[in-house]
Order: structure tokens, then C-alpha cells, then sequence
């Protein structure tokens, strides 16, 4: 089976209204759509772009204030998902519970129905400047193409975690990202790539781009997207499937194909999934 995944690299900028957030978005879902995608990611923190909007006196919102737009959020990209038919990974959203703030993934399935993931591990930036909690639960995601999981930037660099998702079914980890710097990118990037070779599963990946030069903590910004394989015979020799051009506003695409990587586990030039060795080191349970 064939999967076709579009990956957006989002361009964070100034804008003026909610309104202005949608379009955009928009944008991105209309070109996935015309590639013919099945299920398309956007980055972690997009919706961070919605505190450029500012309070009418020439300031910004803080993060404290992105919780209020969660249901214009929820509403547009359920839209997007009922009318074209995808699954839409829509980045992260900042969701408040209880007092608290989570840095949450939301999948948007074409039926209506809303899933989400809060993010497992958070950053010193988040705790310390953000006063983020983190995640406490863990979930495969079952739809009409297969299992999935979605664990977003940070998450990707502990390797327990996604041996889990492997354990539980999931062949593709969705990853929304958000990174600052060259060093956060490669960070993400190189375990990305060590995830797909330990696990034998497809990596999406994506991060955001541009700037938001009045949102502290946002006003930089260093992406790619990619679509992750396994280095053996049937993928490419580097395990890139695709890969946007970096720091360009753009969106890849690419089919992934389950059947190759059942093939590898089977018969690969390594089998790292099936030869782990859990008579001496805990497998998930």
C-alpha cells in the first residue's frame, strides 16, 4: 500500500487577522490537495504567527494568549480536513486545561473527528519561559492508511519513545518541528534519520520558516522538511525520500510505500527490528 504525504514548510510572518492565518493556511492545503495527498503536516508552534496580530495597542500577545484561539483553530482545519477528504496533522496549537498550557499536535481526520497528542518531552525554553507542562499520555493514531504517531520535535530525539510507536503498529512517525538555530535543526534531523533505521518506519518531518520579529522566542526560525527511510536497498542510499530547500517557503510530497518496509524487515540488508535484543534489554510491553 501507498501512502501520498505532503509536508509544509510554513512561512511565519506579521500578519494582521485571523483571517490572515487562514488564507495562508489555505494556501497550503489547496496545494497538497492538487498534489493529491493522503495526509499532510504542518510545523510545530505555526500558530504561534496569530500573536504578531498584536492587541490593538501596538503590542503582541504573549503565549498566554494562543489558547483563545483555539477554536477558530479547531473549526478552520476540520473544514480543511471534511472538504478535501485528508488527514491533516495540523502542527502544534498551545491548549490550555485546567490553568495549565500544552504544546499540543492535533490530527484532523476527514470524518470530522479530532484527535491529539500533547508533546511528551518540552524544551527549557518551554518550561522556563512558556511554563509549558508536559504530556502524560502516549497514543497510536488508526486510520484508513494504517497506524500512525505523532511526536513532535524534541520527542523524536528519545529513542524509548518511538520504539514503542513501532511496538504498537505505527509504520510512519509524523514529526512537526520548530527550530531556531542550525544546531536544534540537525538535532532533530539526525535522530529523525537514527529513528527510521532502529525502527525500520518512515520519518515525516517539517519545520517552520521566516520570522516573527515581535513574538519573544519566535523571531527566528531554521527549517527543512524531509520524508525519512531506512538506509537499505530499496530506498535511497541517504534515506531521503524528499527534502524542501532550506528556509524556502514550499511544500514537498512523496509516496511512501508500507510494502517496502515490511520487505526490509523481512529480508533487509539489516533487520534492526526484528534482530533487538530483548532478552537483555526491555522491549515495550
Amino acid at each position: 500500500m501507498k501512502i501520498r504525504v505532503s509536508a509544509v514548510q510554513y512561512h511565519l510572518h506579521t500578519i494582521k487577522s485571523f483571517e490572515d492565518f487562514a488564507r495562508q493556511s489555505e494556501h497550503y492545503i489547496k496545494t497538497a490537495q492538487e498534489f493529491g495527498a493522503e495526509f499532510v503536516l504542518f510545523p510545530e508552534f505555526f500558530t504561534t504567527q496569530l500573536l504578531s496580530i498584536g492587541n490593538g495597542q501596538g503590542e503582541s500577545l504573549t503565549i498566554n494568549d494562543l489558547p483563545s484561539f483555539t477554536e477558530q483553530y479547531r473549526t478552520l482545519f476540520s473544514n480543511f480536513a471534511k472538504e478535501t477528504g485528508m488527514h491533516i496533522i495540523g502542527g502544534t496549537h498551545v491548549v490550555e486545561r485546567a490553568g495549565k498550557l500544552y504544546n499540543t499536535a492535533h490530527l484532523f481526520y476527514p470524518d470530522g473527528r479530532i484527535a491529539e497528542q500533547a508533546k511528551l518531552h518540552i524544551t527549557p525554553t518551554e518550561v522556563h519561559e512558556w511554563n509549558m507542562e508536559t504530556g502524560d499520555s502516549f497514543q497510536i493514531f488508526d486510520t484508513e492508511k494504517g497506524k500512525i504517531a505523532i511526536l513532535t520535535c524534541y520527542d523524536i530525539e528519545f529513542p524509548e519513545i518511538v520504539r514503542m510507536a513501532k511496538a504498537r503498529g505505527a509504520d510512519i512517525i509524523f514529526c512537526p518541528s520548530c527550530t531556531d538555530d542550525r544546531h536544534g535543526f540537525h538535532r532533530v534531523r539526525y535522530t529523525g534519520h537514527a529513528r527510521a533505521v532502529e525502527n525500520q518506519v518512515y520519518v515525516v518531518v517539517t519545520g517552520t520558516v521566516g520570522q516573527l520579529p515581535t513574538v519573544d522566542f519566535m523571531r527566528a526560525n531554521f527549517g527543512q522538511a524531509a520524508i525519512i527511510t531506512p538506509n537499505d536497498i530499496p530506498f535511497p542510499p541517504k534515506g531521503i525520500l524528499v527534502e524542501g530547500e532550506m528556509n524556502d517557503d514550499m511544500i514537498v510530497t512523496a509516496d511512501l510505500d508500507l510494502e517496502l518496509l515490511y520487505q526490509v524487515r523481512e529480508r533487509g540488508s539489516v533487520t534492526t527490528w526484528r534482530d533487538r535484543r530483548t532478552d537483555l534489554y526491555t522491549d515495550w510491553k
